[in-house]
């Protein structure tokens, strides 16, 4: 990959200059691994590799699934352990989001039982200073240190929540329990959305505590180096091997299950309506077929219709458009598919669709996460813009 000149060089990691690009940064992962703030520190052949795949893998994931990053391109093997980001500033904050009470978490609260379940997800913060060890540090102090604004502490506490989840799932359906996890943020300095928040530096496998069947003992995260009572050539092989795994395990993370939502109308009128659903789904990135077809009119072709789609698909969602409740009674009856009303709200529908075949596909689970965010956050931004609008005057009808 071609690169310039060197910009900064951390414990794991060198980013040099793009030449071609000044907005962007080219990013190396060193075979290095290091533990207790650089007081452990190893070398591991491969392990930049390793590195830049997972972080790479786990990025495009995010996304997809619509998260601000700022990935770009590269990480894999013929990209010699770089990928290409986009500059930032970065915010110099650790966020850390726990789903299941551990390390130094349960230090802190004596009182939790290690491997508790965390309902909420508890979101904490650290200011990024080896030689004072990481310390904790509250939002209240993170805005009067200037470091970030209260808008931004809320928004990086959100994306936080958003990405434990959306790799919680994609961890699940591999049997494996996400317990924690380590992200970073930077602003954009520059180009398109110049000044952006952005989820950046690197998500792998030093990033997270994950444990196979919720069990401990059989963790496979940088956890197994900072338990090594003695560092051999040995140990130092037991811990790649583990990396190898996460790296094809986070392989599979961003490929979308084929899946289809078919929107079917009783009669012509009902087009514009089934057209009104399809425009919706599509927002959420959902293939689609569209039919016509009348439970009263051509009761067959409805019938030989669901055994086609049956046929086609092996993971199918029907949405009946109906002038009344005909077709959606006979999709019901004649296929083992989930069957929808399609004259409910077509954002409601495109969420119960996407909620469905995102069961099995994370892709469309972090793009349904996003979406109930994005919900909230409108509801939240037009209340602040309502309570600016000052008292409403005596007399005045509400609009």
């Amino acid at each position: 990959m071609n690169k310039g000149s060197e910009i900064a060089r951390g414990k794991t990691k060198i980013l040099y200059e793009n030449p071609a690009q000044p907005h962007q940064v080219v990013v190396e992962q060193m075979d290095n691994i290091s533990a207790g703030d650089g007081a452990r520190r190893h070398e591991i052949a491969g392990k930049g590799r390793l590195a830049a795949q997972t972080t790479a893998r786990v990025f495009r994931l995010l996304n997809l699934c619509g998260l601000p990053t700022h990935y770009l391109n590269g990480g894999e093997d013929d990209d010699n352990n770089e990928m290409v980001v986009r500059r930032c500033t970065m915010i110099p904050l650790e966020v850390v989001t726990r789903g299941v009470a551990a390390g130094s978490f349960v230090k802190r609260n004596p009182s939790l039982q290690r491997g508790t379940l965390l309902v909420p997800h508890v979101i904490e913060f650290f200011f990024k200073d080896d030689a004072a060890h990481d310390p904790l540090i509250t939002p209240d102090q993170i805005v009067a240190r200037g470091l970030a604004s209260p808008q931004e502490v809320g928004v990086m506490t959100e994306l936080a929540r958003l990405t434990f989840d959306i790799l919680a799932h994609a961890w699940r359906r591999r049997d494996v329990l996400l317990v924690d996890l380590k992200i970073e943020f930077g602003r954009l300095s520059g180009g398109e959305n110049q000044g952006q928040l952005v989820i950046a530096d690197v998500i792998d496998n030093d990033s997270w505590r994950i444990w196979p069947q919720g069990r401990e003992e059989l963790m496979l995260d940088k956890q197994i180096y900072r338990n090594l009572e003695s560092v051999d050539a040995a140990a130092l092989d037991r811990v790649k091997q583990s990396y190898e795994r996460v790296a094809d395990f986070v392989g599979t993370f961003p490929v979308m299950r084929p899946g289809m939502a078919a929107v079917i109308a009783d009669s012509p009128s009902r087009v514009e309506r089934a057209n009104d659903v399809v425009k919706m789904l599509g927002q959420l990135g959902l293939p689609t077929v569209r039919h016509v077809a009348s439970p009263a009119a051509t009761p067959g072709y409805v019938l030989q219709l669901v055994q086609q789609l049956e046929a086609s698909f092996a993971r199918l969602i029907l949405v009946a458009v109906g002038e009344n409740d005909l077709l959606r009674s006979m999709l019901d009856a004649s296929s083992a598919a989930p069957v929808l009303d399609g004259n409910d709200d077509p954002q409601r529908l495109a969420m119960q669709c996407a909620k469905l075949l995102g069961l099995e596909d994370t892709v469309l689970f972090g793009r349904t996460l996003l979406m109930q965010a994005n919900a909230r956050s409108s509801v939240l931004h037009a209340d602040a813009s309502l309570q600016q609008s000052g008292p409403q005057a005596p007399g005045a009808a509400l609009g």
